[in-house]
């Protein structure tokens, strides 16, 4: 995608310096910032911090950050403690495990003068095949709206939620993804992002979109059921941190809420995601672990002062009580369909399994 009209991604790989790159977006929208990354603990700490977010980024930036810890080490040890140390940053996105898993798979076979080459390799892999993945859900799911929607010859609205653009993986995004290739194919398209409160993702999606020239109007989280009723919402999409074998989705907090307001109006809510996001392992939604994240993110609210200075201000007492669970689950009943690197299909078992029916010999 690009910033400025430069073509960009989200994480730069430097493996000849030993580190990597990363887009700090806990500074967005307010300014653009890279910082490098050069040791385990600092990979940590940009997932468990959210400098980067989003299921798929996380899964790369994890990668990348065990090939850091095996530079200088590689033995047994000190691959399985830094698999746990980066397992244990971020709990609902299974993408972070899944790069995980497959990292150790490559690299435990192999003796240890020979994993840290290994590593990086099968890090940048990763990070293309996202790239290329969420280049196919773009285009699977411009095949969709151009056989439900686009034949009214209007413009296009959709509607999503949290940041599933660009910035929430390598490049391309998974439930922007459709919505860059409708305006790259030169379909007029109009996206409604809510602030997805307390992290205002939302924020993110619209600089995203403003960058690429893609028009979009940011909504106060509560006015998704309005424009759904006003007939002003042709469709929802909205990515995904886990999905269960059942076709449940567990995605940033609100999304259940539209999910209900789109099937009360008739509206199609489309999940966008690559396998990496599929937990077959995971029977229903019940299973999956919500995150719950500290409670100054209810209590403070992040921004710039009078001077453009970045600040915090305080709406509640240091003291004063929150929940702030990061995700909730949205049964797949409610989902039209989730769209794939390998095409489209119902939110349910076998839906998924007719993408993947390798899993059902798994």
């Amino acid at each position: 995608m690009n910033i400025d009209g430069i073509p960009t991604r989200t994480l730069r790989a430097r493996p000849d310096q030993r580190a990597f790159d990363i887009i700090d977006q806990t500074r967005l929208p307010h300014a653009l910032h890279w910082v490098r990354v050069a040791t385990l603990e600092e990979a940590a700490h940009a997932i468990r911090s959210m400098q980067v977010r989003g299921a798929p980024l996380i899964g790369a930036t994890a990668a990348y950050g065990l090939a850091l810890a095996l530079d200088f080490e590689a033995s047994d040890r000190r691959l399985a403690e830094a698999a746990a140390l980066l397992r244990s940053t971020r709990p609902t996105a299974v993408n972070l495990h899944w790069a995980l898993a497959r990292m150790e798979a490559v690299l435990a076979p192999l003796p240890p003068a020979a994993r840290a080459a290994a590593a990086w390799a099968e890090a940048a892999a990763i990070a293309d095949e996202d790239v290329a993945q969420n280049a196919a859900i773009g285009a699977h799911g411009l095949a969709l709206w151009r056989e439900q929607l686009v034949p009214r010859g209007d413009t296009l609205h959709i509607m999503t939620h949290c940041n599933a653009g660009w910035l929430a993986t390598v490049d391309g995004g998974t439930a922007l993804a459709p919505v860059y290739a409708a305006h790259d194919a030169g379909l007029p398209v109009h996206v409604w992002a809510s602030e997805t409160r307390p992290r205002n993702q939302g924020l993110l999606t619209a600089w995203e979109l403003d960058q690429h020239g893609v028009p979009c109007t940011l909504v106060a989280d509560n006015a998704a059921g309005l424009l759904m009723r006003n007939g002003q919402v042709d469709a929802v999409i909205v990515g995904a941190d886990r999905i269960a074998a059942n076709g449940d989705v567990a995605n940033k907090i609100g999304t259940y809420l539209k999910a209900l307001a789109a099937a009360d109006n008739g509206i199609p809510f489309y999940v966008a995601a690559p396998r990496s996001t599929i937990d077959f392992a995971c029977a229903d939604g019940a299973h999956i672990p919500i995150e719950s994240r500290d409670g100054d993110e209810v209590r403070l609210v992040h921004g710039l002062d009078s001077r453009g200075v970045p600040s915090a201000l305080r709406q509640l007492p240091a003291g004063g009580d929150v929940a702030n669970p990061a995700f909730d689950v949205t049964p797949g009943w409610l989902v039209k369909g989730i769209i794939t690197e390998r095409g489209s299909c119902p939110a349910s078992r076998e839906g998924l399994l007719s993408l993947y029916p390798e899993e059902a010999r798994a």
